[in-house]
């Protein structure tokens, strides 16, 4: 909090002499994450410097009739879709302050003590007072049920235990924009020691898909946002292939919401290096519109590759 608070001081004296060193919106952001962090975070989530969005899909046989970019003529840059979990790294002055797991997008668990393990402590001291880089720190596919190794390493307890975890930390964002374009933000974080995302095909790590995104920093802005992504960018995915199974049995199960829903209970299949045994079903007109019986064939992906779900029934 030192630096942050330092940094406040300045810019409050520089403020009042008429002489402002940063954006009032800039200063109200520190100023929360200050407020946020004197009261107490102890075990809860913080706020991330800049929002973390997700992005929108596209799946290969719809990208002929859905191209977010159908009339942009400007470069577009396309890297490959890391799978492993999110991560923003907030630099103060040149000096890693925080680093935050994507949670929601807006808020994050702290992994600081994680993180110095893996990134530089210091950038280019002629780089903007706060910076926030994005990345993923994923762990080479050869391990079994790589993303949930990489994930499950940033809620260990045990830092040591972290530093001994096959993982790297490759990065695909950088806020304040510095350049004119995100190539060259990119190329530039690679002179700071960054693994970034556009220097290799990183094909021993992970993924599920590409990333298509402007190049230009200004048009991908531009572009604008929904409230859940940017509309600069997309990721194309593929059609996951199901795996066939059998519809043991129906259950009914309440929601932390209260709202009691029926689920599938499976022959166990394997999926992606994970034992699936269960299936969400939705309500009875899904079932119903599946033809569901007890005891017949059906394809199962996961969504999304993480929540199971019966896609038909195999006939």
């Amino acid at each position: 909090m030192e630096n942050i608070n330092a940094l406040l001081r300045r810019a409050a004296l520089s403020y009042y002499n008429g002489k402002p060193m940063m954006p009032d919106a800039e200063f109200d952001r520190l100023a929360e994450l200050c407020n946020f962090e004197e009261v107490g975070h102890s075990g809860g989530k913080i706020k991330h410097y800049y929002q973390l969005f997700s992005l929108q899909k596209v799946f290969e046989n719809e990208i002929s009739t859905n191209n977010p970019f159908q009339t942009y003529k400007k470069p577009v840059v396309v890297t490959p879709k890391l799978d492993g979990a999110a991560v923003s790294l907030l630099y103060v002055e040149g000096k890693l302050h925080r680093a935050l797991t994507r949670g929601n997008g807006k808020k994050g668990i702290d992994v600081t003590e994680h993180l110095k393990t893996r990134v530089p402590h210091t950038i280019h001291p002629n780089s903007p007072s706060v910076v926030q880089i994005t990345g993923e720190v994923v762990a080479p596919k050869a391990i079994k049920n790589s993303r949930n190794y990489a994930a499950g390493a940033l809620n260990l307890k045990d830092t040591k235990e972290f530093e001994t975890r096959e993982l790297l930390f490759i990065v695909y964002g950088l806020q304040p924009y510095i350049k004119e374009t995100w190539t060259q933000d990119m190329n530039l974080l690679s002179g700071w020691n960054f693994w970034t995302v556009v220097e290799n095909e990183w094909t021993q790590y992970p993924n599920d898909g590409y990333v298509f995104r402007i190049d230009s920093n200004k048009d991908f802005e531009n572009f604008g946002y929904t409230a859940h992504h940017p509309k600069g960018a997309y990721a194309l995915k593929r059609r996951q292939k199901g795996v066939k199974t059998i519809l043991v049995d129906v259950i009914w199960s309440v929601g932390k919401s209260g709202v009691v829903a029926p689920v599938a209970i499976l022959k166990p299949v394997e999926i992606d290096d994970a034992i699936i045994s269960r299936a969400t079903l939705h309500n009875m007109a899904h079932i119903r519109g599946l033809n569901l019986e007890i005891g017949c064939e059906v394809e199962v992906i996961r969504s999304g590759e993480i929540i199971p779900r019966i896609v038909r029934r195999v006939d």
